[in-house]
C-alpha cells in the first residue's frame, strides 16, 4: 500500500513499507544530492575508521595489509609501476591502501546521494542495511576479485571485525543523509 508522504509534496511522493519514493519539493539538484552524499560518505568513513582503530586498541591487533596488497595487485593488472626503492615503494603502498577505503566510502556516499536525488528515501533500518551492503561490496569486492582475501574462509571474529565498522558506516551515512533532507 502506498500513500502520500507528508512533507514531500503530497501527490509527488508515495510512502511504502521500505521508504518514500518521489522527489517531493526539496528543490535540491542531483549534483547537490551527490555532494551531500559525498559528505555523508566521508562522515561514514571517518566513523568506520574510528571503530576499526578502537578495535585495534582494545584487542591489540595490527592493521590489515589487504588494502596495500589490493593496490599492488591492481597496479600489476594495470601494468603500472609504483616507483621507488623498496622502502619508498612500501611507504607509497601504505599511503595508497587507505586511499582505496576513502574512495569506496565517499563513492558509496555519492551513490546514496544519487539514489536520494532520484526520489527514494528508505526507512532507517532499510537504508542502513542497504548502505552497509553497498560499502561491504565496494570495500571487499575488489579484494575478493583479485584474490587478496576470501570471505568464505573468514572466522566469526574476522567477520565481526569487518561487519561492525561497516554497519556503523551505514548508520552514519543514513543518519547524515536524513539530516540533509530535513526542511
Amino acid at each position: 500500500m502506498t500513500r502520500p508522504a507528508a512533507g514531500y509534496g503530497g501527490q509527488m511522493a508515495k510512502r511504502t513499507s521500505v521508504g518514500t519514493i518521489g522527489k517531493g519539493r526539496r528543490g535540491i539538484s542531483t549534483l547537490g544530492w551527490a555532494l551531500r552524499g559525498a559528505a555523508a560518505g566521508a562522515a561514514g568513513t571517518t566513523a568506520l575508521n574510528a571503530v576499526t582503530y578502537l578495535d585495534m586498541v582494545v584487542r591489540g591487533r595490527g592493521s590489515s595489509s589487504t588494502p596495500e596488497k589490493t593496490v599492488e595487485k591492481l597496479a600489476d593488472k594495470a601494468h603500472v609501476q609504483i616507483p621507488g626503492d623498496d622502502e619508498t615503494r612500501q611507504n607509497r603502498l601504505q599511503g595508497l591502501g587507505p586511499m582505496t577505503g576513502l574512495l569506496a566510502g565517499v563513492g558509496v556516499g555519492v551513490t546514496v546521494g544519487l539514489v536520494r536525488a532520484s526520489g527514494f528515501r528508505a526507512q532507517p533500518l532499510v537504508g542502513t542495511l542497504l548502505t552497509t551492503l553497498g560499502v561491504l561490496v565496494a570495500a571487499n569486492g575488489p579484494m575478493t576479485a583479485l584474490g587478496v582475501t576470501d570471505p568464505r574462509t573468514w572466522s566469526a571474529t574476522d567477520w565481526l571485525s569487518d561487519l561492525v565498522p561497516h554497519v556503523v558506516y551505514g548508520a552514519v551515512v543514513k543518519t547524515t543523509m536524513d539530516a540533509f533532507d530535513r526542511p
